[in-house]
């Protein structure tokens, strides 16, 4: 009898390492097939993101899409960083802005340029999406206007250019050189709000992708490049070269699969016709694609997005926010007590806060990469200010009667702290912690660009697509989170400030 319960436990001993050397193969395989693809926040990049996820899915990968990651500079980054596995992008994009300072040649150049990065390219996708310049056909009949250098005649009208064109190498300031326009009234403005200030009549000019449908949707002119200026910008799929294999002959069927037309039709679908990108994927899939199986997309209700937009929210806000409350309090502290320090530290803590949010969380996603963490770190950065301030005022505030009982009666300085200061400062405190929290929930809705989501979501997907519907479901929800907040620090204000500091001064 012992003798087979040794060998049964000896057995079992030989099992285990077999066992869990199985399980750990099993994690690694998965993990190789787990691949992330980004997309920057225009229509026809999110949908060719959405199809390249969905055919990998449908080969058995578990393909992720992280969508509307901002512009070209996210992208790259996130893709050398190992955050996405790959994304669509643009040959003269990468050779005139992402690579201009490497002055590439040709595409044989960029594609030895990416390769000694640990990158590579799929084959051009078939279509040429290349910068144009628009104006109201009614307008450009008026004035004459069939080409980029007949705007030289008119330096009165306005133009506006989409953020990222105005500072590229490729470009408003190379464009403004190369024609010699006299135009002064240039302003960045986002792309998909362009087209509605030409409907509005306070752009004339705006920079166009040659495959928009807002072109045609708008009645533009697309004028001449007579010179030109732009280069080519064919389509293909940026990717790390340690991708699987399989996953790189996925991505290579794209190559030649996408004509001009058939991208300016898909966008149409997005943009004009309210088709979800996902579904206008899966359509293209199914009908130029030899799938094993048709695709099906199931569109996400209102209450699940609302649902899954909320806790996003609530997580950025609320981890942020307790981070901020348990670092600036003792900075609060430590500045009223330390006068010296108190500079120092109020100095820091407010040039922190005049940072543009954008900027902060371009600095965070080379440490952090892209998603919740450096959206976490910014807002955190962002909700010191008002507490470490109104932590400090309110010490310094409190009557000198109160303090100097308080010594009389032979208190330490951490009992006295503990015992009379704070809780006579607490007013002040929750006041400054109150103004975080509603700052950071409007803060909030800025990770949506970096991949965090929350109610910033479907405020970018409405404004890129013009849907005002989905602009109100991610504004209505962040207003009334911010009314809860404010109330829910109402409440915690009678539970924390004794009854007699909260009576409104003169009663």
């Amino acid at each position: 009898m012992r003798s087979s319960i040794l060998y049964l436990l000896s057995s079992i001993c030989l099992l285990l390492p077999a066992s869990a050397q199985a399980q750990t193969g099993q994690a690694d395989a998965a993990a190789a097939r787990a691949l992330t693809i980004g997309s920057k926040k225009f229509t026809e990049n999110v949908i060719l993101a959405e199809m390249a996820t969905q055919l990998l899915r449908s080969a058995g990968f578990s393909a992720s899409h992280r969508d509307q990651l901002g512009g070209t500079r996210f992208l790259w980054d996130a893709l050398l960083g190992g955050d996405i596995d790959a994304y669509p992008d643009y040959t003269g994009t990468l050779i005139q802005e992402v690579l201009a300072a490497e002055a590439i040649a040709d595409e044989a150049g960029l594609r030895a340029s990416l390769e000694a990065k640990g990158l590579r390219a799929t084959g051009a996708l078939g279509f040429n999406n290349t910068y144009a310049l628009g104006i109201e056909d009614s307008k450009a009949e008026a004035l004459g206007l069939r080409t980029i250098s007949d705007l030289r005649q008119h330096p009165d009208l306005r133009f506006g250019f989409s953020n990222e064109f105005m500072d590229r190498a490729d470009g408003w300031p190379g464009l403004r050189s190369a024609y010699g326009l006299p135009q002064t009234s240039v302003r960045g403005i986002d792309h998909d709000l362009a087209y509605r200030g030409i409907e509005s009549g306070t752009v004339d000019v705006t920079d166009l992708y040659s495959t928009d449908a807002e072109i045609d949707y708008y009645g533009l002119r697309v004028l001449e490049d007579d010179r030109a200026y732009f280069p080519e910008y064919k389509a293909l799929f940026l990717y790390r070269a340690d991708l699987p294999q399989e996953a790189i002959a996925l991505l290579e069927r794209f190559a030649g699969a996408l004509s001009n037309e058939a991208m300016t039709s898909l966008n149409a679908r997005a943009k004009t016709d309210r088709v979800p990108e996902t579904q206008v994927a899966a359509d293209f899939l199914n009908e130029h694609f030899d799938l094993d199986e048709e695709i099906v997309v199931t569109q996400e209700s209102f209450w699940a997005r609302l649902a899954r937009h909320t806790a996003d929210h609530l997580y950025l806000v609320v981890v942020s926010l307790l981070a901020a409350i348990l670092v600036a309090i003792p900075l609060g502290v430590a500045a009223a007590k330390y006068p010296r320090a108190g500079q120092l530290i109020l100095g820091v803590v407010g040039v922190i806060y005049t940072i543009p949010s954008l900027a902060l969380l371009v600095f965070m996603i080379p440490l952090l990469g892209i998603g919740g963490p450096p959206a976490l770190v910014a807002l955190f950065l962002y909700s010191l200010l008002p507490i470490v301030r109104n932590t400090h005022a309110g010490l310094n505030d409190l009557p000198g009667p109160l303090l100097e009982s308080a010594e009389a009666l032979g208190l330490s300085p951490w009992a006295k702290l503990r015992r009379v200061e704070l809780p006579l400062a607490a007013r002040s405190i929750l006041a400054g912690i109150k103004t975080s929290a509603v700052i950071n929930v409007g803060t909030a809705t800025l990770g949506a660009l970096i991949g965090a989501g929350g109610y910033g979501q479907p405020i970018l997907t409405g404004i890129r697509l013009d849907n005002v519907g989905l602009i109100l479901e991610g504004a209505i929800p962040a207003a009334v989170l911010a009314l809860l907040v404010q109330g829910v620090f109402e409440w915690a204000e009678r539970a924390v400030v004794p009854a007699g500091l909260r009576l409104a001064p003169g009663r």
